[in-house]
């Protein structure tokens, strides 16, 4: 396996590092778009990206902070307040050329099968592999616990790729009204997804450096995801 950190330019004039993670081979690879939690491209992103190489395809999780913070920002998930003006500070359309420019990036290596692109996401991350199906013409996307996604509904029938959602239902960051917001959208508009609702879990199952790590239902979804990824791409 082949991992590094890129520079990538961003049409607005600014630069945004990413870390990338890919098989060592010439072969035909579907590409990921991996988004970072609130936390940064933190070494759990970095573990994802890493067990998505693993399974054969190309990664990039760009640092979606490039603006406000210095390349490489990470944080523990113990106090917000450090990521609150990183978090605060981006918009949808910051998001969205930042989004471009790792699909850019990916549709430029040699060996990226460009139909086969999907967007994953965690946490804020969750909602930008949202965006990313909305803005590309990505093949699926996924969002775990992905906050925020209820401001996306006008814009839901743009969706590309079918969508994965997993939520915890213990979950006291993202409320049920929410999430039937997002579910609504995509009945209204009969675009493809699938919600999967671990009752037992709480906001940020699936990472086993918070103390919401839930092993089966991370175990579940990871499976889950695989398989969605496999079905589509």
């Amino acid at each position: 396996m082949i991992t590094d950190f890129i520079t990538l330019p961003v049409s607005d004039g600014t630069t945004m590092q990413a870390f990338i993670a890919h098989p060592a081979t010439n072969n035909s690879l579907p590409g990921i778009l991996l988004f970072q939690e609130a936390f940064g491209v933190n070494h759990h992103i970095q573990d994802v990206a890493q067990r998505l190489a693993e399974e054969g395809y190309m990664v990039i999780a760009p640092e979606l902070y490039h603006r406000t913070a210095d390349p490489g920002f990470a944080t523990g998930y113990d106090d917000f307040s450090v990521i609150a003006p990183h978090f605060q500070a981006l918009s949808v359309e910051q998001l969205t050329i930042d989004i471009q420019a790792a699909y850019h990036w990916l549709q430029n290596q040699q060996n990226v099968n460009t139909q086969k692109i999907a967007s994953i996401g965690f946490c804020l991350g969750g909602r930008v592999a949202l965006l990313a199906n909305i803005i590309l013409p990505l093949a699926a996307g996924i969002s775990f616990y992905g906050g925020g996604m209820q401001t996306l509904v006008q814009r839901i029938q743009e969706v590309h790729g079918p969508q994965l959602f997993f939520y915890g239902g213990k979950d006291t960051h993202i409320s049920a009204a929410h999430r039937q917001e997002v579910e609504q959208a995509f009945i209204n508009t009969d675009k493809p997804y699938a919600n999967v609702i671990f009752s037992y879990a709480e906001h940020g199952f699936h990472c086993n450096e918070r103390s919401s790590y839930h092993p089966k239902a991370a175990k579940e979804a990871w499976a889950l995801s695989l398989a969605f990824l496999q079905n589509n791409l």
